[in-house]
C-alpha cells in the first residue's frame, strides 16, 4: 500500500471518502492512510460529503480528486437556479427542529420535500425538550407523525439516547434551521466531533451558523453522521409542480384522480387533492404550503 508520506512526484491513485467540504477544498479519507487535503480539477465544485472518489496524490497528505463514483443518493437544495449539494450516499435525513426557536413549518416542509424527491427516508428530531415550549412544538409536529415520519424528542445537553435507535448503522445527514442545537446534538452523539457550538445570538433572534462546513463523523456503533451548516432557507427551484406534488406523501394516492391530467392543484375545477382536503383526508395547511412552493417557483 502507498505511504501517505510518500515523496513528492511519486503520484499514486487512491480510493477515498469525502468527509469534509470547505468550498473548493475537500477532506478525503483513505483506508489505512488517514485524511488528505484535496482539490478538484479546474473549477469543479459538484462534490458533497459522503461522495466516494478516486484521487491522485503526489505530495504528503495532499491530493487531487479525479473521479466521483456513482451515487446511491444525493440531497441538495437550489439557490437562484444553482444546486447546493448537501450530502451524498446517505440512507436517512434527520431534520432537527427545537422547542425554541419554534419549528419553522415551511422550512421543515422544504427539507422533507427534498428528501422525498431524492428517495431518502426522513426523521424529525425535536431538541430542547426541557423547555416549556416543547409541548407546542410537539403539537405542531403531530401532523407529520401521522404522515409516517418518526418524531423523536430529546434534550441534546442531557440525553441523546432516544435518537440512537433510528440511526440504524447507516449514514444520516443532519439538517436544520440555525440555532436548533444541531451541532450540540452531533457533539453529544460523537464526542470526538470537531463541530463548533456557539450561543444563540439574541441580537439576530436566530442561531449563528454553528457549523461552517459539512463534516462526516463515524460512531462506535458503525453509524455515520454528516453535520451540515445551519440554514434559514431551503430553495426548491429544481422541483416543478408535478415533482412537488409527489413529494407530499399524502397527495400520492389522489394524484391522477383529478378531472384534468395536467392539474396543478391550485385553482383547477375537479381537483382530487382539493376534494381530499374538503373530506378531511389531507390537512388544509399542507395544501397551502404546497401552493406557496409552486407559486414561488412560478414567479422565479
Amino acid at each position: 500500500m502507498p505511504d501517505r508520506n510518500s515523496r513528492a512526484g511519486a503520484a499514486v491513485s487512491l480510493r477515498g471518502l469525502v468527509v469534509a467540504s470547505y468550498g473548493r477544498r475537500y477532506g478525503v479519507t483513505v483506508a489505512g492512510l488517514g485524511e488528505f487535503d484535496c482539490v478538484t480539477r479546474g473549477k469543479r465544485s459538484d462534490l458533497a460529503c459522503g461522495d466516494r472518489v478516486r484521487i491522485t496524490s503526489g505530495s504528503p497528505g495532499q491530493g487531487v480528486i479525479e473521479e466521483v463514483e456513482p451515487r446511491a443518493s444525493l440531497l441538495y437544495r437550489s439557490v437562484a437556479h444553482r444546486q447546493k449539494l448537501i450530502a451524498a450516499n446517505v440512507t436517512q435525513a434527520v431534520i432537527v427542529v427545537a422547542a425554541e426557536p419554534p419549528p419553522h413549518e415551511e422550512l421543515l416542509t422544504r427539507c422533507l420535500a427534498a428528501s422525498e424527491h431524492a428517495g431518502i427516508p426522513a426523521a424529525i428530531v425535536v431538541n430542547k425538550s426541557d423547555l416549556p415550549q416543547h409541548a407546542h412544538a410537539l403539537a405542531t409536529l403531530e401532523l407529520y407523525r401521522g404522515l409516517g415520519y418518526p418524531v423523536v424528542s430529546l434534550c441534546a445537553l442531557r440525553d441523546v439516547e432516544p435518537l440512537r435507535p433510528i440511526l440504524h448503522g447507516g449514514v444520516s445527514v443532519f439538517v436544520g434551521q440555525s440555532g436548533v442545537g444541531k451541532s450540540t446534538l452531533i457533539n453529544a452523539l460523537c464526542p470526538d466531533a470537531r463541530a463548533r457550538t456557539r450561543d444563540i445570538s439574541s441580537a439576530l433572534g436566530a442561531g449563528r451558523h454553528t457549523t461552517t462546513h459539512a463534516r462526516l463523523y463515524h460512531l462506535e456503533s458503525g453509524a455515520s453522521l454528516i453535520d451540515s451548516p445551519g440554514m434559514q432557507a431551503f430553495g426548491l427551484h429544481h422541483l416543478d409542480a408535478r415533482a412537488l406534488a409527489q413529494a407530499f406523501v399524502e397527495f400520492r394516492d389522489h394524484i391522477g384522480a383529478c378531472r384534468f391530467r395536467d392539474c396543478r392543484h391550485l385553482a383547477e375545477p375537479g381537483c382530487a387533492i382539493v376534494a381530499a382536503v374538503a373530506a378531511g383526508r389531507i390537512a388544509l395547511r399542507r395544501l397551502e404550503l404546497y401552493r406557496r412552493l409552486v407559486r414561488e417557483r412560478d414567479s422565479a
